[in-house]
């Protein structure tokens, strides 16, 4: 399979997607409906992957929590005024079988769907929800003894975390799937690893699963690490990720894990097999709007960064043109997405949407694009097509004081990407009020010559000596939030 070593991944709700698509056709559509140009503007932005969220099959049990929970329905009403309980289809994380949501098609449509993304260089990701499953998953009746049971005392005393299910041979208390901090999640129930059979049956299942795509995010996936496991239930477990990925990728050598994962957990797991893991912490730096503990963040092992997936949007966080302001969104997307690590991108980020559409929802509001931020991302999108960003190698630079006593340079991260000769500059003031900065520039094989700064995503371009470039460096005086991203060239004499 042929990755890039910064790859994009694009996230859309398949339920959503082939909701608005059947509003337009006037009919009920399916995976194979899905038009082929739709999976070729998505080739031509530049995308490596496709995570296809909520391709499982869910069940009435889930769908019935989702639609009786009063706070949950007083948001959907909120969103949606003119909901309907069609609109309601529950979770897409209370799955009952890894086989297609008849909804989006027969079972056949999965991989018909997969070789289509494969004609266009695409490749397909799919979920994996290793924590919990939905109360009416077949597991329940067949094999009880897989899930965290409780008692009669504990739904009593903590009703929020245990219910009552029926059984063959009778009612039994079954704990909800949960972290180990916060309350149960009412339309799941808790898979128990400390159960040698549990493991052996979701390493199986896990392998079925491998079959059918070309990679998996996974699903809150330090949840069952030994360590959490045990501060949430008190009970002990063997490791589960490494051997369970290394049998997947004994048969698939190049199958991609993504792991959804917070807590500072991200290290531990990519050494236990992932291929990539969530990086929350930059996320939450950019929104804090504080360009040094940003700057840190980039500091770290360049192996984690490598493997670290950025995004400043996904269907768990809020949408970005809400989370921050238009030129903070500008800025924040500019150093996640020219950064190194596998770029996340979510359905409606382009457009500017601003309203989040919980996941029990099956249709999401109408809004106008922004075209502002259109404009931005496919400025944005030209970038990330180059060489350059695709594969290129990443260098922190230094932002050092434009004058005494002007400690506005404090707000600037700059990084440069290289590769084969093309060289990139990326410089952002990120912070509120305008700044000033040195950067010096790595082109010292350019010292006696003139050189061209050419902004791609802005008018900018200038003509400088290289010499200057190196010491003192690059002058910017630019407004809070600003940017530039410069090809670097020869310049004219």
């Amino acid at each position: 399979m042929n990755v890039r070593r910064h790859p994009a991944l694009y996230e859309v709700n398949a339920r959503i997607l082939l909701r608005d698509l059947a509003k337009k056709a006037g009919r009920h559509l399916t995976l194979d409906d899905i038009p082929d140009g739709w999976i070729a503007r998505l080739a031509g932005c530049g995308f490596s992957w496709v995570y296809l969220m909520g391709a499982w099959k869910t069940g009435e049990a889930g769908r019935r929590v989702s639609r009786s929970h009063d706070q949950w329905f007083a948001g959907y009403r909120n969103l949606l005024p003119d909901l309907i309980e069609e609109d309601i289809c529950g979770s897409p994380f209370a799955i009952t079988g890894y086989s297609l949501h008849p909804e989006l098609g027969e079972p056949e449509a999965l991989p018909r769907f997969r070789e289509r993304l494969h004609e266009e260089g695409l490749h397909l990701m799919l979920d994996f929800v290793p924590n919990h499953t939905a109360p009416d998953h077949p597991r329940v009746q067949e094999h009880p003894d897989c899930y965290i049971r409780g008692t009669e005392e504990d739904l009593a005393r903590r009703s929020q975390e245990f219910v009552r299910v029926d059984l063959p041979d009778g009612p039994a208390v079954f704990a909800h799937g949960r972290d180990p901090y916060s309350g149960g999640w009412p339309d799941t129930l808790q898979l128990d690893y400390s159960n040698p059979a549990l493991r052996e049956a979701m390493s199986t299942e896990l392998q079925g699963i491998a079959r059918e795509c070309d990679g998996l995010r996974c699903d809150m996936a330090m949840l069952i690490l030994p360590e959490v496991f045990q501060q949430t239930w008190g009970r002990e477990m063997e490791p589960f990720w490494p051997g369970a990925i290394s049998a997947v990728k004994e048969e698939h050598p190049d199958f991609v894990f993504v792991g959804e994962v917070y807590w500072n957990l991200e290290w531990t797991l990519q050494q236990q097999g992932f291929d990539y893991t969530y990086d929350k912490r930059l996320y939450d730096r950019l929104r804090n709007g504080d360009a040094r503990p940003v700057r840190e963040h980039f500091r770290a092992d360049r192996e984690y960064q490598e493997r670290s997936v950025r995004f400043i949007e996904n269907h768990d966080e809020d949408r970005a043109a809400t989370a921050f302001s238009p030129d903070q969104h500008r800025a924040a997307a500019v150093l996640t997405y020219l950064c190194p690590g596998l770029r996340f991108f979510h359905r409606g980020q382009f457009s500017g949407r601003q309203k989040k559409t919980p996941v029990h929802l099956c249709r999401e509001p109408e809004e106008p694009v922004d075209t502002a931020i259109q404009t931005f991302y496919q400025r944005l999108f030209a970038c990330l097509r180059l060489p350059v960003f695709r594969d290129g190698e990443w260098r922190l630079l230094d932002c050092n004081l434009a004058w005494e006593e002007n400690p506005s340079h404090e707000g600037y991260i700059a990084f440069a990407r290289e590769r084969e000769g093309e060289r990139s500059i990326v410089a952002v003031n990120y912070a509120p009020g305008r700044g000033q900065c040195y950067i010096p520039l790595p082109v010292a094989e350019r010292a006696g010559e003139r050189v061209r700064l050419r902004d791609l995503i802005g008018p900018a371009v200038y003509d400088r000596d290289g010499a200057g470039l190196l010491s003192p460096g690059l002058y910017l005086d630019i407004p809070g939030w600003g940017c530039h991203v410069f090809e670097v060239n020869p310049g004219e004499e």
